[in-house]
């Protein structure tokens, strides 16, 4: 037997390699080939650089090796049994027309027809790769694991880090913190760490990976159950699977120096550029993505995104639709809906928010910077930069140069009612090992301290412009008489909604605490008190946590008090919406009477609206029939 005690101690140094594969190459003993196996090798069109410099599984079988060169050191698992390549096809696992320059392959792969080369990768078991350009890894390789991107602020120095794990709460939160420098630096620093920590020194192929029919893969890590079919270029990335959801990438797809998440896919000719793909997202048909984040199930096809942060369940279908310089969550993108960042003064610097709900229509145009409120909805060009951020649930529409403001209209609609009852059924993450946080809840502290304070807004417009006046002026936009009348009937409408709905588990019980009665914010989809994320900024900035999971595990303790904070904002709320010193149960059943009356308005406007669309003729009675039915 030829001596392989040089290739043994190779090996088992790379802690790294041990790590990032399986199989029972490293479950149990490797060996040097015998002259026997070199021989057969040879026999069967294989050659060496350095026979000595290939180890074997103590059963390894050189019979299904066929046409295949070795460089440098190479680790072999066993061929000893078939693979299913699709349902009900079955191969023998083997090795044939293909050049490997060190790299290690687990137990049962097929590896076949690779044009150029695979090096430097640990690839795991069972593994079906064929029809391949290159496989290659480079000493030093990121593999798109901590890079620094840009977003909103399109010509910005960086202020998000992605990176295998990161969440939409994350996510937002290093936006929230970027403009401190001091915090930012710290923030920076503790996922640097956590990066450093896990970094690959090597490229890795996981457990039963499929790559087929792919010119190029270059510093990525492939997680286990991962298939890549007709991709163009993958180049330092990670594909970050989980065992319970693997990614797909499909054909003629370019993706580079990105982060993907979990059971998402990317596909049909996606070109993807410095990108965190999250949990179940879907990018395909062409969408064209740069330095942007995509957060779980959002859906991206045909249009283009820049510097953009989609929130939870963001949805762009239709060709030229551009998003750009702005944040989104819950967001529905109308076809021909573009964002204007430029000024053509100081660059693309300008950047706004949509807040969750928010839909545009098609041809939609919103020059940045601007704020728009929750669930509201954007129609024509418009070029006033809006701050409707306290007037959720409303239109903006667009005619010629002026901006029509309508408040509150979007909460009777049947699109609203609808969008606020889907979201939850067609969340497609894996239910234990969904990682970003996601509250569902249409009225939350978030979206109802707005209509409180859009209520006051309106009310104190009348008294400002006159209650006889035609028309009323807000930041540049126009609210006709009737929309400000309106518009304070669905505020008050939807407070007593709230309210009423709130009471219902909380039956005259006093608060735990003060902690969230101030100003609410909404992190990527998760609706939390600002209390406390400014009071974890100043533990970073103080070092009390340093560590990404410990930050990770405040953001889950906010979430579990979700429910307690809430009502210490609602307690609150009551009193002062009623005038009262504290809740009795005479106030109790105030409070639940005009909840009623609230939800007969609420429910007979959505009525209506349905009815509006049947009588256009093409609905059919039982589609509406249905609908009114689950209404009530």
């Amino acid at each position: 037997m030829i001596d392989g005690q040089n290739t043994l101690d190779a090996f088992a140094g790379d802690d790294d390699r041990t790590d990032s594969m399986t199989g029972s190459v490293y479950d149990g003993g490797v060996r040097s080939l015998t002259l026997d196996e070199i021989e057969m090798l040879e026999h069967n069109g294989c050659t060496a650089s350095d026979w000595n410099a290939i180890a074997v599984a103590d059963d390894f079988t050189p019979k299904y090796l066929r046409n295949v060169a070795f460089y440098g050191e190479v680790k072999l698992g066993v061929f000893e049994k078939q693979i299913e390549l699709e349902d009900g096809f079955m191969r023998h696992s083997g090795i044939s027309n293909a050049v490997l320059r060190d790299v290690s392959v687990g137990d049962n792969c097929l590896i076949e027809n690779i044009g150029c080369y695979i090096s430097r990768y640990d690839i795991g078991e069972e593994c079906y790769i064929a029809n391949v350009g290159r496989i290659s890894a480079d000493e030093g390789a990121s593999f798109g694991d901590g890079n620094v991107v840009s977003v909103l602020n399109e010509a910005g120095n960086g202020n998000v880090v992605i990176y295998e794990g990161l969440t939409s709460q994350m996510a937002a939160f290093m936006l929230f913190c970027s403009s401190d420098e001091v915090l930012w630096k710290e923030l920076k620093a503790s996922v640097s760490r956590l990066v450093n920590s896990r970094r690959h020194e090597r490229g890795v192929v996981g457990y039963r990976v499929k790559i087929v029919n792919t010119r190029e893969i270059a510093n990525t890590i492939v997680g286990d159950e991962c298939e890549i079919n007709g991709a163009s270029r993958l180049s330092e990335c990670t594909l970050a699977c989980s065992p319970v959801a693997g990614i797909f990438i499909g054909s003629d797809v370019i993706c580079e120096n990105t982060v993907v998440a979990a059971g998402a896919q990317v596909i049909s000719g996606a070109r993807v550029d410095n990108c965190f793909v999250g949990e179940a997202c879907h990018i395909g048909s062409g969408f064209s993505a740069e330095s942007s984040l995509f957060f779980a199930n959002s859906y991206m096809d045909n249009g283009e995104a820049c510097a953009a942060f989609c929130g939870p369940f963001s949805v762009s279908h239709h060709k030229s639709t551009l998003l750009i310089g702005g944040m989104f969550s819950f967001y529905n993108a109308g076809s021909g809906t573009n964002f204007s960042n430029h000024a053509y003064k100081l660059g693309p610097v300008h950047y706004g928010t949509l807040e969750r709900g928010t839909k545009t229509a098609s041809g939609a145009h919103l020059l940045m910077p601007a704020r728009i409120g929750s669930f509201s909805m954007l129609m024509g060009k418009i070029q006033n930069h809006p701050d409707t951020h306290n007037l959720p649930f409303s239109y903006l529409i667009a005619s010629g140069d002026t901006t029509y403001l309508v408040p509150g209209r979007n909460v009777i609609t049947v699109g609203t009612y609808r969008d606020v009852g889907k979201w939850q059924r067609r969340d497609m993450r894996q239910r234990d090992t969904k990682q970003s946080i996601v509250r569902f809840d249409w009225l939350s502290p978030y979206t109802v301290l707005a209509a409180i304070r859009g209520l006051k807004t309106l009310e104190n417009l009348r008294k400002e412009q006159g209650e006889g006046a035609a028309s009323y002026n807000y930041g540049g936009c126009v609210i006709r008489n009737q929309s400000l009348l309106k518009g304070i009937n669905y505020y008050n409408m939807l407070i007593r909604l709230y309210m009423g709905e709130a009471v219902k588990d909380h039956y005259c019980e006093l608060p735990e605490s003060s902690i969230g009665t101030g100003e609410w914010l909404d992190m990527g989809g998760m609706i939390v008190p600002e209390t406390e994320i400014t009071q974890l900024a100043d533990d970073i900035r103080n070092g009390a946590v340093d560590d990404v999971q410990a930050m990770e595990e405040r953001f889950a303790m906010m979430h579990g008090n979700y429910e307690s904070y809430k009502w210490n904002w609602t307690y609150r709320v009551i009193l002062d919406y009623y005038g009262l010193d504290t809740i009795t149960d005479a106030d109790m059943e105030r409070i639940t009477d005009e909840y009623e009356t609230a939800r007969r308005e609420w429910t007979n406007g959505i009525r209506y609206d349905a009815e509006r669309e049947y009588a256009l003729g093409d609905v059919d009675d039982r589609v509406l029939d249905d609908f009114l039915a689950k209404l009530g």
